[in-house]
């Protein structure tokens, strides 16, 4: 009875516990810091209260354009205002004019007729003065937010975190947007990163640059040492680190020895003269929590409250783990691997101009793929989910955790995922030429695509679906193979993409079954289409039709024949006249033994039985030699005749027979093609 009463007790304390650090949380995300000089003020409606406002109405209309900006309002005598704004690099404009109209309008709330006034939030600060100040750093007072929840190896953390900021200081400072980012790990495992983020004020020099941020660094040993994640706060410059990516990129990127930690710097807190500091959350209400001194206080305070959170959910978890037979060590390297591919939503607001109609790629059927570029100039792709796709959180999931898992030349890269505010979306490394349809199905592009880089696109299918079929850790069934979802890179190398749909195989498994068919009617084969069992035939089988598809430059789902584009092809190729469904754009420029090769395996790969279509490593093998023998095609899975063919093949009927007929048919019309060459 006393053990039960204890559990419980200790699941309240978690439940209490939790809240408090979710609303502690809530602050830290939506910090807000201002500085107000007392001693100096200005009377209502004089010239120097004028020119304030005017400065700040300036500072306001023009932060946008490029994220910072300094103004000067002159007046008379001691009239003359300065003001300049700032937005955080990595956010977009629109989220910057935000920010800096939040500011302008609080500013003077907090710091009624303030001479020198400064505010400053997550993602821009505006300050003004009535002296000049522009290019001479301030770096006190500090304001810090600290992550309450501890890291698990502070001892070698700590020294990757100080080595990290030491070079990302020296990179920003000597960088003409005075900014950097970049990544450390801490430990074996490739998801245990610390992501960080220096910037400041773009008209500092590179010195001063330099020693505001030394000084802010300075602050961590003493306030957050061991937080998982913190943000520090000077009038020049900031500072941010994180275990999980909050930019999509790196300027810098760091992979660092392990060394033990260095000793702590010593922190100077000599403050601005005449400044005070005070800090407030995002309701608005005053509060002196993120002040130096009590965020050590409160630091401890959520330390001792974390111990009791940590004993009582660990012997929950335990009591857990005993019924439900879990291992949450894999659980975790799981959640770990999830959140070093999240990606922050502003970064891709930023990127994508907000989603901008002029960077829209294209439409899917589950959202639509909008172009962005990076704030160092890398380009990206983002699929954006729409709300009412077929493709939820599943199936993201899914592309998530299979693509981020699979390095090969013939698949694309996975960037990363966002999950912000009902958003969706998957960012991947842009690929210039786009899909492979919008190419191959276009009247006037599809002579860009000779023969020499259609034969190509079908090898690098051909070794992507080898890799996923064979030759990675996992085994996976694409299931979605098509023209759209080919995407070719400025060379016009195919890489395999979406994988929403896709599923793991295990080592020994040969057929999978489910209920829910999904995929592209005209790609699908028909074991799949009709009763949902599914394997690595099937994407042979989508792979025969993209071959087909190549070769003649018809679309199979809108093949204008009253037959289907595979039945067409099977009729000409049985009555020896298979040359004749090459695509007309090609011209006669084209070696005569690769294409009947290719038409031959697409057919071979179309076949109705899975049991006769090849394996990705024999078509890899027919692809690259120069004399095949191989079987003759059996008629395709959903043969259309329409009796303006008359075949003396007496394979009309072969997808029908039985085991043994099929057999000898097969072994006496084998089919040999060579290439001949001079000696």
């Amino acid at each position: 009875m006393k053990q039960s009463v204890a559990i419980v007790t200790l699941q309240l304390l978690c439940f209490v516990s939790l809240l408090l650090l979710s609303t502690y949380a809530s602050v830290f995300d939506d910090e807000r810091y201002f500085l107000c000089n007392p001693t100096n003020n200005y009377t209502n409606g004089s010239i120097y209260g004028q020119n304030v406002n005017t400065t700040i109405n300036s500072l306001a209309s023009n932060a946008s354009s490029d994220g910072f900006y300094i103004t000067s309002v002159v007046g008379q005598d001691l009239d003359t205002v300065y003001g300049l704004v700032q937005c955080l690099y990595i956010i977009s404009k629109e989220d910057c004019q935000t920010c800096v109209e939040t500011a302008a309008k609080d500013i003077g709330n907090f710091c009624q007729n303030k001479k020198e006034a400064m505010i400053g939030y997550s993602n821009c600060s505006l300050r003004y003065s009535d002296r000049r100040f522009f290019s001479t750093p301030s770096n006190s007072p500090i304001a810090a937010f600290a992550n309450t929840a501890d890291v698990t190896y502070p001892d070698v953390f700590n020294p990757q975190l100080a080595n990290l900021f030491k070079n990302l200081s020296s990179t920003a400072a000597s960088s003409t947007l005075r900014f950097a980012v970049g990544t450390a790990s801490y430990s074996d495992f490739a998801s245990d990163n610390i992501y960080g983020m220096v910037q400041c004020t773009r008209d500092l020099s590179e010195n001063s640059c330099s020693s505001c941020l030394q000084e802010i660094i300075s602050v961590i040993p003493q306030c957050c040492r061991q937080s998982r994640g913190v943000r520090i706060f000077a009038v020049s410059c900031n500072l941010r680190h994180e275990l999980y990516r909050f930019f999509l990129t790196t300027s810098t990127s760091i992979s660092l020895p392990l060394s033990p930690p260095p000793p702590p710097p010593s922190l100077d807190r000599n403050s601005v003269p005449g400044a005070t500091t005070n800090t407030t959350s995002s309701d608005g209400k005053k509060s002196t929590s993120k002040t130096m001194v009590v965020i050590v206080v409160s630091v401890a305070m959520a330390a001792m409250l974390v111990i009791l959170v940590v004993c009582g959910c660990l012997f929950w978890r335990k009591a857990k783990k005993k019924v439900a037979g879990s291992d949450p060590d894999v659980h975790d390297h799981h959640e770990r691997n999830m959140e070093s591919l999240l990606i922050g939503l502003d970064t891709i607001k930023a990127a994508t101009r907000n989603f901008s109609d002029e960077y829209k790629l294209g439409q899917g059927g589950f959202g639509p793929v909008y172009k962005g570029t990076l704030f160092d100039g890398t380009e990206i792709a983002v699929k954006r989910l729409s709300s009412n796709s077929g493709q939820g959180l599943i199936e993201l999931k899914t592309e998530v955790m299979l693509v981020a898992k699979l390095l090969h030349r013939n698949l694309v890269k996975l960037l990363g995922f966002c999950l912000e505010e009902k958003e969706k979306l998957l960012v991947y490394e842009f690929l210039p030429n786009g899909s492979l349809d919008k190419i191959l199905f276009d009247q006037n592009k599809r002579s860009s695509l000779e023969w020499e880089r259609r034969y190509r696109i079908i090898v690098g299918i051909a070794r992507g679906l080898l890799y996923l079929h064979e030759d990675s850790q996992l085994r996976i069934i694409h299931r979605d193979l098509k023209a759209s979802n080919i995407l070719l890179d400025e060379q016009m190398n195919p890489k395999i993409s979406d994988f929403g749909l896709a599923k793991l195989f295990g080592d020994s498994q040969t057929r999978g079954n489910t209920t829910r068919i999904a995929g592209t009617y005209g790609y699908m084969a028909p074991e799949y289409a009709r009763n949902g069992y599914f394997s690595p035939k099937s994407d042979v089988y989508s792979f025969g039709v993209l071959v087909l598809e190549l070769v003649t430059g018809h679309k199979n789902s809108v093949f204008r024949d009253p037959t289907n584009l595979l039945s067409h092809a099977w009729l000409h190729w049985t009555n020896g006249t298979a040359l004749e469904i090459i695509d007309p754009s090609l011209g006669d420029q084209w070696p005569r033994f690769e294409v009947l090769k290719s038409i031959h395996i697409g057919l071979l790969c179309v076949q109705e039985a899975a049991a006769d279509r090849p394996t990705m490593s024999e078509i890899i093998t027919m692809l690259s030699s120069y004399t095949i023998t191989v079987a003759a095609p059996l008629r395709p899975a959903f043969f259309v005749s329409t009796g303006n063919f008359s075949t003396d093949s007496a394979l009309d009927s072969g997808s029908s027979r039985t085991g043994d007929s099929r057999e000898r048919e097969r072994s006496v019309n084998d089919v040999t093609i060579s290439e001949l060459h001079p000696r």
